[in-house]
This record gives C-alpha cells, structure tokens and sequence, in this order.
C-alpha cells in the first residue's frame, strides 16, 4: 500500500464536478483546511479517474476494502482513525476523497504542489490498480449545472460569479415571464433590441442561454450584480465573493 503523510486537504463537500474542487493556490483562509497524518494512495486508470473528476458514483467495494481504516487525522496527541479517505491518482490528475463512511466521494480536495510531485512520481513506479467502474453515461449540462469547459479559464472568483449568474438567469427563465426575460436580455444584449423585442419565447431562451455560458466579462459581472438586487441569498453570496480578492 502507498501512503503519504502530512497532507493539508481543504475539503469541497458534494462537487461533482472536478472544476470546483479548488487546486492549491485558490485556497482561502477561511475554507478550513485540515491535516492528514497518514493517507493512502491509490493510482488508477485515466478513464477511472474520470469517475472522480466527473462524477458523485457509487465507488467499488474493493477499492473501499483497500483503503478502509488505512487514514488518520491527528487531533492534538491522539490520532483518529477516517474510514475511507485516500488520494486518487492517474499521474496527471490528483484528488484526495473522503466519503464520510458511505460508499460516494462526498468530500473532495486538491493537494499541495509538492505532494502532487510526488503522487506523480508514485504512478511513474507502480502500476494502476484493476478496479472495475461501469461505463460512464454521457452527461448533460445545464444554467443549474454549468458544464466544466464553461468555467476553463476563470479564476475561483469568477467561477462562483458566473455560477450565481447563471441561476439567476435559470431562475428567470423558470419564472416563465417573457416581459422581464427580454428586459434582462435587452440589458445583456442592448445592440439587438429590435431583434429581442419581435422574438418569441423559445429563441429569446434560446439566445439569452447560449451567449451567457460564453467566458467572463465585465459585462457578465455587471449583469450579475443587477440581477440579484433583491434577492437575499444571491445578495449575500454576491458581496462574500466580491469581497475577495482575484
């Protein structure tokens, strides 16, 4: 069995998508970080690691009889025991997971730069392990669950940005109200108002949806902050992430 030891993690709870686990120098302060003692690590196949980066499966029961009871978590002089907890690895990609005790990596962290070297350096020397995971099924992607290429690119800040901005625009388009879809389709697209104003329904959707997943711009960030005056929960998410810096 591999292990590493003295590994900070910094945990993302229920992310299924690798794009929002943050890598290491995208951590804050304020996220928590903990300390592993001990962790083991187990390489794997490119199209399993898929599974981690893409997914919230249901993991194999050998692989959970691998790990099971092998991490530790030091608090204060006593070391307590995490029963599936381990850091997954195709030498490219790297994730630690915990699963909290169930069978689904509910808890998932990038490592440091220095503990990737050496994972990477791991797989250069021992083969990947034969778990067996069924094919994946090909995923759609929506406003509410933002494809990972939608956010390439983007900083953490403007990642949790676009993603208020989008459910506020899902949220929009939920409410089933043309009047205030072409108000606000009209502000994100000002040059096509004639256009705007004689389309239906369906093609205003059509558009607002399909330019607003493009990049990150001052005018996404300007479109946003106004699409959640009002709006408390948004408000707040919107000024915590304003209030950092890039």
């Amino acid at each position: 069995m591999l292990y590493l030891h003295d590994v900070w993690v910094n945990w993302f709870e229920g992310e299924e998508n690798g794009c929002n686990v943050c890598p290491y120098h995208e951590w804050r302060k304020d996220d928590g970080m903990m300390l592993l003692d001990q962790v083991p690590v187990l390489i794997l196949h490119k199209n399993v690691m898929d599974f981690f980066e893409q997914t919230l499966c249901e993991l194999p029961k050998e692989l959970l009889k691998k790990v099971e009871s092998k991490a530790f978590i030091r608090k204060g002089s006593k070391r307590e025991m995490m029963e599936y907890c381990f850091i997954a690895s195709d030498g490219d990609r790297t994730m630690a997971v915990d699963t909290n005790g169930y069978r689904v990596p509910i808890k998932k962290s990038r490592i440091m730069p220095q503990h990737e070297l050496i994972v990477r350096e791991m797989a250069d020397c021992h083969p990947a392990e034969p778990f067996y995971f069924p094919e994946m099924i090909q995923k759609t992607y929506s406003l509410a669950e933002p494809a990972p290429e939608w956010m390439a690119g983007l900083t953490r800040k403007e990642r949790q940005l676009k993603q208020l901005l989008l459910m506020a625009v899902e949220q929009l388009i939920e409410s089933d109200h043309e009047p205030a879809l072409k108000y606000w389709l009209t502000e994100w697209q000002p040059a096509k108002y004639e256009v705007i104003r004689q389309m239906d329904w369906e093609s205003a959707v059509k558009m607002f949806s399909e330019t607003i997943i493009v990049g990150w711009s001052s005018a996404h960030e300007q479109l946003c902050a106004q699409m959640i005056k009002g709006r408390p929960f948004f408000e707040k998410m919107y000024e915590q992430e304003m209030s950092i810096a890039t």
